[in-house]
């Protein structure tokens, strides 16, 4: 179990899917700039699991507005992605093509934005329908209202949640587990044949909704399916030791037979 005050620490995250690849990209440490129940963080988070990479987190909390986080990335959202001898990535988007730029190569047929280029429309699409359109609709206002608000002091947006703004996103969720139950309905994965940024992105922002009890998982047994299999990766395995003092995970968080 990690809390959630936890500064920072680093990881070694074998890859899920094989062995790590050679190479100085492959090997070589990274530091990600995020918050533990941030779903973009948790997104990019996943895919490096997947890429098998050795990671340093570093926690950050945005409302601090930290001088030297925002030389990173001067809108002041996490994820930010720094490696060595290059710029800081900021935003999942930018890190998700960073990562395909820098490694995509060598991965074959685990990599996680296909070759094909109409394939790679239907992923991006896909990356902006879940890190855009359900960020806005749930993950958002569920993070802000039940986790990002408990730590926030009053003069920053803190205090107790909006009520109103927490309907909203437990009525929204339901269209978005039903869309993913209807794309799974005809693919293997949520964008074709393989994993990929597509599943990855659509996961991490239900794992917080998950964790705060917030997924209506009977509404939707091919959408629970298919989250119960990429829950079941390797990746997955450093999310679900995430909690947050003073709000336990919900029963089915952690159990990969939910």
């Amino acid at each position: 179990m990690r809390l959630l005050t936890d500064p920072g620490f680093s990881i070694r995250v074998r890859s899920a899917s094989g062995p790590e690849k050679a190479g100085a990209a492959a090997t070589s440490m990274v530091t990600l700039f995020h918050h533990p129940f941030c779903p973009h963080s948790r997104f990019v988070r996943l895919a490096l699991g997947e890429l098998g990479a050795l990671v340093r987190l570093v926690e950050e909390r945005v409302w601090e507005r930290r001088e030297d986080f925002l030389l990173l990335n001067p809108a002041g959202t996490t994820p930010v992605l720094v490696e060595e001898s290059g710029p800081p990535v900021p935003g999942a988007a930018a890190v998700a093509e960073y990562l395909d730029e820098t490694r995509g190569l060598s991965l074959g047929a685990h990599r996680l934005l296909p070759e094909d280029p109409a394939a790679r429309v239907e992923v991006r699409r896909l990356l902006s329908w879940f890190n855009d359109k359900f960020f806005a609709e749930v993950s958002e206002p569920l993070l802000m209202e039940r986790i990002y608000r408990r730590y926030m002091p009053p003069d920053k947006g803190g205090g107790p949640p909006d009520t109103n703004a927490l309907r909203a996103a437990r009525n929204n969720i339901r269209y978005h587990l039903a869309y993913i139950g209807w794309l799974v309905g005809s693919r293997h994965w949520l964008a074709g044949d393989r994993l990929s940024y597509a599943d990855l992105a659509a996961a991490a922002h239900l794992s917080v909704a998950d964790y705060l009890g917030d997924v209506p998982w009977n509404e939707n047994e091919a959408a629970k399916h298919w989250y119960a299999r990429v829950k079941s990766r390797p990746s997955f395995r450093p999310l679900l030791a995430d909690e947050i003092p003073g709000v336990p995970p919900a029963p089915s968080y952690a159990d990969l037979d939910f």
